[in-house]
Formats: structure tokens, sequence, C-alpha cells
């Protein structure tokens, strides 16, 4: 039986001999595509080429390329689990032609791969192609159904319309028609041909690999343009092709899958095929852990924005399954990491090298997770035990799915067990409130690139000058929620990019009076794009471009800091340290790394006294401008996990053997322009990940001027003592003693009150509920007021309304719900605020005084 590991060298072999050169993978995470937040497709990291706007790698390309699906158009995350062959994360086999072969090739070689080498059965193959589309102006592809004909029957060739048969990376871009070669699983006695169960969904009857001809460019405006050089991309699925040569009908049944399969099942005690339930959630599992762990080797930490936010989401669907349906309620994914380092090894080492931190990122973020989903659970639970309806209302529904990370199904799953339902009309017109606030946020529309000179682009000429003669080759405008700007294109520029955690080069263009400001600048594929406000009628011609120098020099500074920082910790934690993620900014830096524990003391004394030290030695920046990939190592070189590094690369020394980092970004030429170096914070950035912010040069200088106004500020406010530090603790003393005074003085108010209370017969039954308005004497706080009341009478349920600063503020003290209560009450109210199931305060809106309005409301609401 074929190996999935023998399946993928048998392929790159085949096209290693057709000559093709056979290239690693591309990090997950696509770091220089704005439009796209990790690889999905492989041909990804070829977008550049098919444009026209970089040369390839080679006439003949192959790979093996990761790949994952949780977002835009190529989206397959709600199937993952559900069915038995979609993924989030998979590894697509692909060769490429940039200009050289085109369609009778790629289909004659992928005929030979499938029938001659991998020996599949010729009747079981079926072949479509793109039927042509009228509405775009294109016909069917009768030449690639001729040439299908040499090999298969034409009752097994049928054409399909743009939706199955013309692949489009997205709303731009390349794209083309294609041939899809499918296969029938159904065996032997199945009766009669499966053309007509082509692209039906049929399980047993799936697309195998997918042929695209990429001969055109997809404008914004809908319309289509021939590209500069006639393609060939190819993919398919290497677990799709696994499971066919392995003789299932599931992709997680192959041998990669079984292997997790079996932690799981160790782990959990539940056996796969037991239940559909649990075969969905070990299946989830099983695919989202090998997406998480590969982003996480890949430079890409769990966060809430951007491509974080889509693996923490990942993370916690495939959490939220083993909690559901598996019954586990600790970390479990990270177990599941070393299994997985050991089968991608060979193909994927960096997750081997990295397998420690990696489990711990993911551990960390279960922790935090499973421990969100106990409070939303215990949130849920207050609510219920307040609340006498037979439906959990929307706005609560949707409070657990937005605040504690529950789905609606889970709610549902619980509201079911107590004989209850959710209200969905609620739920879903706060989903959809939030979907349109999210849209409008991130509201992006492009133009097209207005070509207006041809020649080379984008070469970084800002290592050596700050200003330099350029012109503008292309622009396009761009509208986002914040409003219009402008993007350029340069034949050359001193700007640097975004890159690597250094922020951008900013500055002008000029040309005589004329000027334009840029803002920002970073790298989109192998373009340096340059972001202004506005732009002249007139672009054409010779501009010089100028960076603003002072911020360049605050940039260098502290990037060279990050690298004397990273030698550093190397040196005083051990080898173990790796970077993680950084910011260079022109007024601090900030340095994530892995390390397992908070920093003491005297490891940040140490760290700084080294840093400083390199600093005082005056060590110059010696840099390897274009230096061999493979020798930079050799020498001890630092390489990044996530970056993709060419054949040649630059080199930063600093201090011999003390520091030698691959880098693109901007350094000072000599240590001691840094001056002086200070750690201003440490702290952790994720399971396994420290972060420590720190200044250098000037914005140390800044920093210790700061500190001295707020010292000086301080002793004028202790009428300048000559002891500040004891005077300031004297004062803290007394306001201690008044404190207390204070407190001793609201036990007795609330006492007072409350036994006024019990004479007008408030709290009468054993769960009594207090609605009234208090005047609390000034100073006194509405919610410390509650604490008391709450240890005077802890079984009532107090819904107080009080007058402070000119604004009329809410409180609910209760046995459990009081939160709940809140959220019931803001909905009729306007109220803003919160708490916990025992106590919650916020301000109301309305001038007017609410209590009656809230005498009215309790009943109806069953509070």
């Amino acid at each position: 039986m074929w190996s999935t590991h023998e399946v993928r060298k048998t392929f790159l072999d085949f096209f290693a001999e057709k000559g093709h050169l056979i290239v690693p993978s591309a990090p997950l995470v696509n770091k220089h595509d704005p439009t796209l937040f990790f690889v999905n497709a492989g041909m990804n990291p070829f977008k550049d080429v098919f444009m026209g706007f970089k040369e390839p790698p080679a006439p003949r390309v192959a790979d093996t390329q990761k790949c994952l699906r949780v977002s835009g158009k190529h989206n397959d995350l709600e199937e993952v689990g559900h069915d038995t062959y979609h993924h989030t994360f998979f590894e697509m086999l692909g060769n490429w032609s940039f200009g050289d072969y085109f369609k009778e090739e790629a289909i004659a070689w992928a005929w030979e791969l499938l029938t001659k080498v991998y020996k599949l059965p010729p009747h079981r193959l079926y072949v479509t192609v793109f039927g042509g589309d009228e509405a775009w102006g294109l016909p069917a592809d009768e030449e690639t159904y001729a040439l299908w004909q040499r090999w298969v029957p034409k009752e097994r060739i049928r054409f399909f319309g743009k939706k199955d048969n013309f692949w489009e990376m997205g709303d731009t871009g390349p794209c083309g028609p294609c041939t899809e070669i499918h296969i029938d699983l159904r065996g032997d006695a199945a009766p009669g041909s499966a053309a007509d169960l082509l692209n039906t969904g049929n399980p047993l009857v799936i697309e195998l690999w997918n042929l695209v001809f990429i001969q055109y460019n997809r404008r914004s405006d809908g319309s289509l343009e021939p590209l500069p050089l006639k393609s060939v991309d190819t993919g398919m699925g290497l677990e799709r092709l696994a499971m066919v040569l392995q003789g299932k009908t599931s992709t997680y049944d192959i041998d990669l899958f079984v292997a997790l399969r079996k932690k799981l099942e160790e782990l959990t005690g539940i056996l796969y095929g037991q239940a559909q339930r649990s075969d969905v959630a070990l299946r989830v599992a099983c695919d989202h852990v090998r997406g998480i762990a590969f982003a996480i080797a890949d430079g890409q930490l769990p966060s809430n924005t951007g491509a974080g936010y889509i693996l923490r989401r990942l993370l916690r669907r495939a959490l939220r399954y083993g909690y559901q349906y598996l019954g586990i309620q600790q970390p479990f994914l990270h177990k599941l990491v070393p299994v997985l380092a050991e089968l991608y090894e060979a193909t994927f080492p960096e997750l081997a090298q990295q397998a420690q931190t990696v489990a711990r990122i993911i551990e960390g973020e279960e922790e935090s997770f499973l421990h969100t989903l106990g409070r939303g659970l215990s949130r849920l639970e207050s609510f219920l035990a307040q609340h006498s309806g037979k439906e959990i209302p929307g706005a609560v529904a949707f409070e657990l799915y937005d605040t504690y990370g529950f789905p609606l199904d889970l709610t549902q799953l619980i509201a079911r067990e107590r004989g209850l339902t959710v209200e969905l009309k609620g739920f879903e017109e706060a989903l959809a409130r939030q979907k349109a606030r999210s849209r409008q946020a991130t509201q992006r529309t492009e133009s097209d690139w207005v070509e207006l000179a041809e020649g080379p682009h984008s070469a970084f000429v800002g290592y050596d000058v700050y200003e330099a003669p350029v012109r503008i080759l292309r622009m396009r405008k761009v509208q986002e929620a914040k409003g219009a700007f402008f993007h350029l294109v340069l034949d050359q520029t001193p700007f640097y990019p975004e890159g690597g955690g250094q922020m951008s080069d900013q500055g002008i263009l000029y040309r005589g009076e004329e000027k334009i400001s840029v803002l920002g600048v970073y790298r989109e594929q192998d373009s340096i794009v340059h972001v202004v406000a506005s732009i002249p009628e007139d672009l054409e011609g010779t501009w010089t471009a100028k960076i603003d120098i002072p911020r360049r020099e605050a940039l260098s500074r502290h990037h060279t800091a990050t690298h004397l920082l990273h030698a550093a910790l190397r040196q005083v934690l051990g080898t173990h340290v790796r970077q993680s993620g950084s910011l260079v900014a022109p007024d601090r830096l900030r340095f994530d790394f892995t390390h397992p524990q908070r920093l003491t003391p005297e490891e940040i004394q140490a760290l700084e006294t080294i840093v400083n030290q390199k600093i005082e030695e005056a060590l110059p920046r010696i840099e390897y401008r274009d230096i061999a990939y493979e020798e930079a190592l050799q020498k001890g070189a630092l390489a990044f996990f996530g970056e993709k590094y060419g054949e040649r690369v630059r080199m930063i020394e600093f201090g011999g053997d003390f520091s030698r980092e691959l880098c693109g970004g901007t350094h000072v030429s000599n240590t001691l322009e840094l001056r002086f170096f200070k750690i201003l914070s440490e702290m952790a950035s994720a399971a396994g990940v420290r972060r420590v912010e720190a200044v250098a040069g000037k914005a140390y200088i800044d920093w210790v001027e700061r500190q001295l106004s707020d010292l000086q500020a301080l002793r004028s406010l202790l009428k300048n003592s000559p002891q500040p530090v004891r005077a300031l603790e004297k004062t803290l003393e007394e306001v201690e003693r008044l404190k207390e005074h204070v407190q001793r003085w609201e036990a007795l108010y609330a006492r007072q009150v409350v036994d006024a209370w019990k004479a007008a017969g408030y709290f009468a039954g054993e769960t009594p509920r207090i609605v009234a308005e208090v005047d609390l004497p000034e100073g006194t706080q509405l919610r410390d007021f509650l604490q008391v009341l709450r240890q005077l009478q802890p079984k009532a349920t107090f819904v107080l309304v009080a007058r402070q600063g000119g604004t009329w503020a809410l409180g609910i003290a209760a046995p459990a719900a009081a939160q709940a209560i809140f959220q019931q009450l803001s909905q009729h109210t306007g109220a803003r605020g919160g708490g916990n199931a025992y106590i919650a305060t916020g301000t109301l809106p309305s001038s007017d005084n609410p209590l009656p309005h809230l005498q009215k409301l309790l009943p109806i609401l069953a509070l």
C-alpha cells in the first residue's frame, strides 16, 4: 500500500524527471499579500510571476505547498468534520509552467502519472472541461476537449460552466479555464457510468486533480484581460490522492490521520466509528491541529486581530467540539503536536524543530479558552437561576457567543437539557448588527493598477541613500473606511517597506514645488507600494523620493537594539530562545521570544548590562549584502521560521559571533549610536512566549525626561519634600486610615437604610427583591454601597438607582444573577456597564428618574 510519504515523493520525482525545479513550500502565513492571510492554494506564492511582475525561479516548477482555507472565497471551514473529505489544512501537489509548456503537455503528463505510475484504473477516471460563458465572451475550451479524447472516451468527458471549470484565486487576479480529473470510487459493482454524478457532491465520485490554464487577469471591474504569459497551474490534494491509492473512501482514514486519531482515542477513551457526533469532533480535532501547529511554526501567533484571530477561531472551534462531544474539559490539542511533528519531520522539519514551543503556545490558548467557557457556563447558570421563562433571550445567547465563545448550538444543547428554547430572531439580529459593523470597519475597495510607464520596478536603494530620483510606474486608488488613498509603485525607492517587524519609512516625493506626502510603505508580493493621501494630475516624469531621516535613524537604532537583545537573551536564558515577533517603532521596540517563564529582575538587569556593554564597545555593523544562504548558516546566522529565504540573503553582524542574523531591515553603522538601552517592561505575550518592551537612543533620552518630569510633579504634590518616597508612604498610610473611616461610615449608613426598609416590610419572603432610589452621601460609590447591602442581606436582590455626578447610576446586587438582570434591563433602558454574578453597575442615558420605569419593567421581564 502507498504511504502518504511515498505518494508525495513519487509526484515530485516524476516532475523532476520532466525537467521541473522542485521548490520548497512557502510559509503558510502570507506576509506580502494584503488580500490573503494564509496561503490557500499552490499558486499563491507565484501570483506576481503570473502577473508578469516577477521572474519565475525556473520555467518549470513543482512542489508540495502547505495550504490553509479558513476564510475568504475558498473557505471550507463549515464543512470540515461534518463530511469525510474537506479539510482546512492540506498539502497541494502542483506542477507549473511559466510561459513554457501549455495544455498538451500538462494533460499528457497528468494522465501518465495517474495511470502509468500510480496505476489508477483508466476506466474509473472522468474529465470535465470549461464549456464557455456567453456573458464573459469566452467560448468553450474545444482544444482541451480534443486533447483529452486521445485517452478518454467522449462519454467520460463533460462540459461545465464557470462555477466548476473556471478557476479564480479571488475577486481579482490571475485566472483561467480549467480541466478537472475525477475518479469513480463506487467499485466495479456500481451500476452505469458516473458521468452524471460529476460535480454533484457525491462523496464517491470526486475531483482528483485540477489543471488550470492561467491566461487572464480579472480586473476590479469584473473584466478579463490577457496575461503576458500563458501558464499552467495544477493542483492535486495530497490527502485525497493518498486516500485513493490507499483504497479508502475518506481522507480521514489515511495513514496521516490514523496516527492522530489513535492518539485522540487514547486521550478520550472514545473510539472512532461509535457515534456520529463524536466522529465529527475527532475529525475536527485531527484536521484543525494541523493548521494551528503549522501556522504557529511559520510565525503566526493566535491573537484578536487579522490572521491571529482566524487562528484563534480555528483552535477554539476544535476545542469546543472536544468539550461538547468528546467530554474533554481540559487541554488536549497540544498533546497531538509530537505525533504531528514526527509525521511531517522529513517534509516540513520546521514543526519538529519547534515542537515544544508550538505545544506550549497551543496549551496556553486551550487553558485560556476553557477558562472562558467555564465563565460562560457560570454566566448562563446565573441567568437560568433567575429566569422563569421558557425561552433564553437572543441577546443572552449572543452575549455567550460574542463574549465567551459559545456557539449557538452549545447554548441550544444546554437549553434543551433544561426544557428551554433559544430565541433565534434576537440572536440573528444581534449577529447581523455585529457583522455589519465589522464589514463597515474593514471595507476596502481597490481600483485596477494604472500603468503609467514601463520598466523594472521596486528596486530598493535605501540601504545606501536617503534620497533618490524616481519614476512612478503604477498607480491605483484605494477606498477604506478611514478615507481614500492612492498607491504608487516606483522604479526604485529609498523608502523601507514595513517588514521584519520594522515600521516603514515616511517622507515625500517632490518635483519642483509639487510635493506628495508618503504616509506608509509596504510590500505586496514583489512590489514596494507607497501609500499617499493625494496625487497631482500629472504623475509622469522624474520625481525625487526623500525619506524622513530622523524617523529612519530612530528605527535603525531600535532594529539594531533587537539584534543585540536577541543575542543577550540567548546568552542569559539559553539557546532555546527564538524570536517570535517584534515591533520596531521610532519611539520604542517590542520583542517577543520563546521562553517558558517570567524573567527575574536579575535576568532583566543582566540583559541590560550585556546590551549596554556592546553599545560601549562601539561595534561596527558588518553587512553581507549578498551571501549564499547556506554559507550564512555555516557562519552561525540565525534564520527565522516562517520566513522564505532565497539562495542569496543579507546577513547583519555585530561583534563577530555575538550577533549574526539574516535580516532585511535597516541598522546603525556602529552600536555607539544607540547611546543607551533600557527595558521598560516584561510580560507574557502567549503561552511559552514572553514580550519585552525597551527603548534606545533618543527614545531613551525622551523616556528619562518623562520620568524626571513625573518625579518633579510628584515632588510638587508632596510640597517639595527632601524625602519624597517617605512623604508618599506617609500620605498613602493616611489614605488607608481615611478609607477605613469611610467604610465604617458607609456600613453604618447602609444599616440605617436596611433598618428603614425592614420597617417598611421590604424583606418579606425568602428571596426579597428591593427596587428603590437611594440618596448616597457625596463620595460614596453605588458599587461599594451594594457590597455592604449584600453582606447585610445576602439572600435579597437589590435593584437601585442613585444620582451620581450629574447622571443616574443603576446598580444590581443579587445572590447569583446580577449581571444577567443588568443585561436584561440594559436592553430596555440603554444602561451601559457590567459586573459579575453578584454585583453589576452602570449609567443610564436619560436624565429622568428611572425608578418608575424600572418598577414597571421588572414584572414584565419576570426578573
